[in-house]
């Protein structure tokens, strides 16, 4: 049986702001975001896909995005992921 897995991504939007997001299906998620699906990136498009980290662990995964949408978490993205 596989195990699943979370992906935590950053975007790059075309206004050159971030997105940060988390998903089961990265793939799949980075479809809807390039089709206009996803409201936070609709108005932004094209988008771009610059980093993404894989969790084993849902809980872990989400803990992160939130804190890569916080303040300090922020400052963190771009310090070391951008």
């Amino acid at each position: 049986m596989e195990k699943k897995t979370w992906t935590v991504y950053i975007m790059l939007c075309s206004d050159g702001t971030n997105y940060v997001g988390c998903t089961s299906n990265l793939e799949s998620r980075l479809k809807k975001h390039s089709s206009g699906q996803v409201i936070s990136t609709k108005n932004r498009l094209p988008v771009e896909i610059i980093n993404y980290i894989v969790f084993n662990d849902k809980y872990k995964a989400y803990n992160f995005e939130k804190y890569l949408k916080s303040g300090s978490g922020r400052a963190f993205l771009k310090k070391r992921f951008i």
